[in-house]
């Protein structure tokens, strides 16, 4: 920047003080406001791609909680004097938890299972498992087609993440239930009378163990019995007290609605559970299936 000299008047031996050149000044400044300028059209045209991309990915992600509902099958289905309810609500938008029902005419396969893990991580392992489940079921008994899905999932190049899976068979004209438990929370036969029955019998969690055994179990639903199945986030939710939620009052949330509907029962006890959570933000996914014998149809 250019200055001249100017001599002081304050008085003889004063060093000369410098003054700007006023022409050169609002050049500079001219430049660097330009410069200025151009710098923040480029900062405003990355965050405009950034909007962009995030609107895409908002999109995308939106897209494929979407498929994941239409892959699990009907969330509410009747067949006969039974009639099966289903939600799914992922802390994210794609869930780790996941629901699976089958319609084969007489009988009736549905599934509730617990990818480890959240968000888009799980559900892609998801539709994998979901095409395992439909392939096994299709030609052989529950617990052989359970250890075959525990084998093709611990045989998996990539490392799998472990799943709980609740498998079942209703024969709706029986009332029969088979069933096999792959260390996920025991489903639980609700009574007319007031009674509650677990369904734990299966065998390990899934991709942990290559051969581990699996059986196969047998219960029914008489006049006005449900099976109530979930996910572990709904026992394992917390009250602002650290409290959890639990089975026993899982229970007492059912049954404080057995006059309401199949679907007006599964959301009395989803509202319960979210009464008790309070502001509290969730930590884990929700899943409940619920599946209902008519008391007139027998």
């Amino acid at each position: 920047m250019q200055v001249e000299m100017l001599p002081t008047m304050r008085g003889h031996g004063e060093t000369a003080r410098p003054r700007v050149n006023s022409e050169v000044a609002r050049k500079d400044w001219m430049r660097l406001q330009a410069l200025l300028a151009s710098r923040n059209r480029a900062l405003e045209e990355e965050m405009a791609q950034l909007r962009r991309e995030h609107d895409e990915l908002r999109r995308t992600v939106y897209e494929a909680a979407q498929m994941q509902r239409r892959l699990c099958g009907s969330r509410q289905l009747r067949r006969g004097a039974f009639t099966l309810t289903s939600e799914l609500f992922p802390v994210r938008h794609v869930s780790g938890d996941f629901i699976s029902v089958l319609d084969q005419g007489t009988n009736l396969v549905f599934a509730i299972g617990d990818i480890a893990g959240k968000g888009l991580g799980a559900g892609m392992w998801f539709t994998h498992l979901l095409g395992l489940i439909r392939m096994s079921v299709s030609d052989s008994g529950l617990a052989v087609a359970m250890s075959k899905i525990n084998q093709e999932l611990c045989n998996t190049v990539f490392a799998p993440p472990l799943t709980s899976l609740f498998l079942a068979s209703l024969n709706v004209e029986t009332g029969e239930i088979t069933y096999c438990n792959a260390g996920h929370p025991p489903s639980l036969v609700l009574r007319s009378s007031g009674d509650m029955e677990p369904l734990e019998i299966g065998g390990p969690i899934l991709g942990a163990v290559p051969e581990a055994a699996y059986e196969a179990a047998q219960v029914r639903l008489g006049s006005g019995d449900s099976l109530l199945s979930y996910s572990d986030g709904i026992v394992e939710c917390q009250n602002p007290r650290g409290e959890e939620f639990g089975t026993e009052r899982l229970v007492l949330a059912a049954n404080h609605a057995a006059h309401a509907s199949t679907p007006g029962k599964l959301f009395s006890v989803l509202g319960t559970v979210k009464d008790f959570a309070g502001a509290g933000r969730r930590e884990d996914d929700f899943a409940v299936l619920l599946l209902h014998r008519d008391e007139q149809e027998l």
